[in-house]
């Protein structure tokens, strides 16, 4: 299946880059629903036959406690490809909403999730964690604290948590979301429709929109942002070989 072959050959580029996997140990694959998240688990497993050093895997999903929220066919997907499939039940979307109300909930609800992800992986005996942030999210990230922080920074490759012990890995990062999506069409994966209210209604999202038109006036914007985010080794970040095309 050439979708799956060039999804995989962006993971293993990044995972040997960067070192991002140890011998045997046990990965959380955090799982929100969306495509992304599901093509890492596909590209997890996938690796996991083949790559050198063996590992393990599990795939959390951090329910968010919305109503009518049916997490079953990620489970079985989850399940068919020999992955254990762990739910977090929380109340986070009652304390924002209903209690809080929270007029900018995004930041305080990344952070709680996160937390409940941490939590949850640490009493799986997993000490990584991998998120499913790709090439694009890079360079939005970055543009973000450009514009509404105004520093040069971006999440990093491989981050150490030294209170949880836990290392969060983003295999994902050379391959472009058209990688992703592109992916996500060709594959049967129970793709879930995000059922918060603020869902596409973020800075995310304006920044998203913002680099989509500059990049149609100037074709290859993205490319030599993420370029300039490895020469610059911002957060981690090194100078790669080549880059994703």
């Amino acid at each position: 299946m050439k979708e799956l072959k060039r999804l995989l050959s962006f993971t293993r580029r990044a995972i040997d880059d960067y070192q991002m996997i140890e011998e045997g140990e046990r990965i959380a694959v955090g799982v929100s629903g969306g495509k992304d998240s599901l093509s890492l688990l596909v590209a997890m497993a996938e690796l996991r036959r083949f790559y050198p050093k063996k590992f393990d895997l599990v795939a959390i999903t951090v329910d968010m406690g919305f109503p009518n929220t049916d997490f079953s066919p990620i489970a079985a997907f989850s399940e068919s490809l020999g992955v254990p499939f762990h739910r977090a039940e929380t109340d986070i979307a009652k304390i924002i909403f209903d209690i809080r109300k929270e007029p900018n909930p995004c930041s305080l609800c990344s952070k709680m999730r996160r937390g409940v992800l941490h939590s949850k992986a640490q009493e799986l005996g997993c000490r990584r964690v991998a998120l499913g942030h790709h090439f694009d999210d890079v360079v939005d990230t970055f543009m973000l604290n450009l514009f509404f922080e105004g520093r040069l920074g971006c999440f990093s490759p491989v981050t150490y948590l030294s209170r949880a012990d836990l290392y969060l890995i983003r295999p994902l990062i050379y391959a472009q979301e058209k990688d992703v999506r592109y992916f996500a069409n060709h594959t049967a994966l129970p793709i879930m429709k995000s059922p918060c209210p603020e869902d596409h209604q973020t800075e995310r999202e304006n920044m998203k929109n913002l680099l989509k038109q500059l990049e149609s006036q100037n074709p290859g914007l993205r490319h030599r942002l993420f370029g300039a985010i490895c020469r610059a080794e911002l957060d981690g970040f090194r100078p790669a070989g080549r880059l994703p095309l």
